[in-house]
């Protein structure tokens, strides 16, 4: 029977998406990042070592998976090229066979990394918290059709041409408004050459090549980027990224709208992480947020910035697992809170007075507050746990109580950060 499947992430990112593609993989013929750029990392460890991986997808140390980048994905081809080599550095082989790029897919340029830190620098404390790597003004130009495709790079004087427009266009934001220095054509061009020629290789019709895959009934497994709540949609706006970090998103953004998605599996961390600016309802400070972000080594896997951390906000992630229509949950980094003695879990919101289990409106969640309780903990290491019948009491107990809270069967539980290091339910 056909599986196609999403790895999704529930809460605000940084869940620990990529450490389940890693581990799911061997299970499927193609895996395909749908949307997103380079803005975010999938922490992933095994055999090979340990990387953070930004635009590659997370199949990629599977030989015998086909990895796609999809059209929805902001295609930088200096930062992947960059990172296709630190992977091959370790002993991973990329080839055409192991790795391909929609000729659909648009190019984020130089100009965008530029505009993202104009921006942010200009809106000084009211600033979004970008990682600077160009995804808003990138999604920003192609959603006005002003960008070039990865096809283009096979006809060079086409190429030219277009690019030659975009930039005198580009440089009209760039000098006027904020009075930067303007991009030159032939830099551009030198640019697109150097990283261009190295990766025409990889680029083909991804449309194709799903197509002629499924009908060989093939299996897929979607991976995306960030969380529901930082869906350009449904997310905490204006502190999302740019791109549908949904799974329903999935089909449009690999190359194949019409296939059909059979399983969602939405990621979400044991006790909350936020990377950058926005509301956090659940937010905890002090030294029991430092304690909580040693121990789970909290720290972007792009930027280096610590992360806001908070105990499991059950009000935000059940709006996401019904966002990600999430037929089943992977519960990470459950070993992280193995030294506490009591469990601080966030049960509902309290807004304007009244205690709610509904995700509010965005402009509303600075008006929330955290209904708190506390459930046992269970003070033993659990890193060795392989099955759930390994787990004491009070960790199973944890899992049940956020599994009935959200809706959604609990059906991995990752108790390290290797790749074998999870139960399966």
């Amino acid at each position: 029977m056909k599986k196609h499947c999403a790895i999704v992430g529930i809460n605000w990112g940084d869940e620990g998406k990529g450490r389940m593609v890693d581990l799911l993989t061997e299970q499927y013929d193609v895996v395909i990042r749908y949307q997103g750029g380079g803005n975010a990392g999938h922490t992933v460890i095994n055999e090979y070592g340990k990387f953070a991986l930004h635009l590659l997808p997370s199949g990629i140390f599977r030989p015998g998976v086909m990895n796609i980048l999809g059209n929805g994905v902001a295609l930088d081809l200096e930062n992947l090229w960059n990172e296709m080599e630190q992977v091959r550095a370790q002993g991973v082989k990329i080839t055409p066979d192991s790795l391909r790029i929609s000729d659909r897919a648009s190019l984020l340029l130089p100009w965008h990394r530029q505009l993202d830190g104009l921006e942010e620098a200009r809106l000084k404390d009211r600033a979004y918290g970008s990682t600077k790597q160009g995804i808003a003004p990138f999604y920003s130009d192609k959603y006005q059709k002003k960008t070039l495709l990865a096809g283009e790079l096979f006809d060079r004087e086409a190429l030219r041409k277009h690019a030659a427009r975009l930039l005198e266009w580009k440089n009209l934001t760039l000098t006027g408004v904020y009075g930067a220095e303007p991009c030159r054509l032939e830099e551009l061009l030198d640019w697109l050459e150097t990283y261009g020629e190295k990766l025409k290789p990889f680029i083909c019709n991804t449309t194709k090549l799903l197509t002629e895959a499924e009908k060989e009934g093939k299996n897929f497994l979607f991976e995306a980027q960030l969380g529901a709540l930082r869906d350009l949609d449904y997310g905490i706006i204006p502190y999302t990224t740019s791109s549908n970090a949904i799974a329903a998103y999935a089909p449009v953004g690999s190359g194949l709208p019409s296939v059909k998605i059979d399983q969602v599996i939405g990621v979400v961390k044991a006790y909350s992480t936020c990377v950058g600016e926005g509301p956090f309802v659940c937010e905890m400070f002090g030294e029991e947020a430092e304690r909580l972000r040693k121990a789970g080594a909290e720290y972007g896997a792009k930027t280096g910035r610590p992360r806001r951390v908070g105990p499991i906000d059950l009000v935000a992630t059940r709006y996401g697992v019904q966002m990600q229509a999430a037929t089943g949950l992977a519960l990470t980094k459950l070993d992280v809170l193995s030294d506490l003695a009591e469990i601080p879990v966030c049960v509902r919101y309290e807004l304007d007075g009244q205690e709610t289990d509904d995700f509010p409106f965005p402009t509303a969640l600075d008006r929330c507050k955290p209904v708190m309780t506390t459930v046992p903990g269970w003070q033993e290491d659990i890193s060795g746990a392989r099955r759930w019948e390994d787990l004491p009491k009070a960790a199973r107990d944890y899992v049940e109580m956020v599994e009935a809270a959200v809706g959604c069967h609990i059906a991995y539980v990752s108790v390290g950060p290797e790749r074998e290091a999870y139960i399966s339910r």
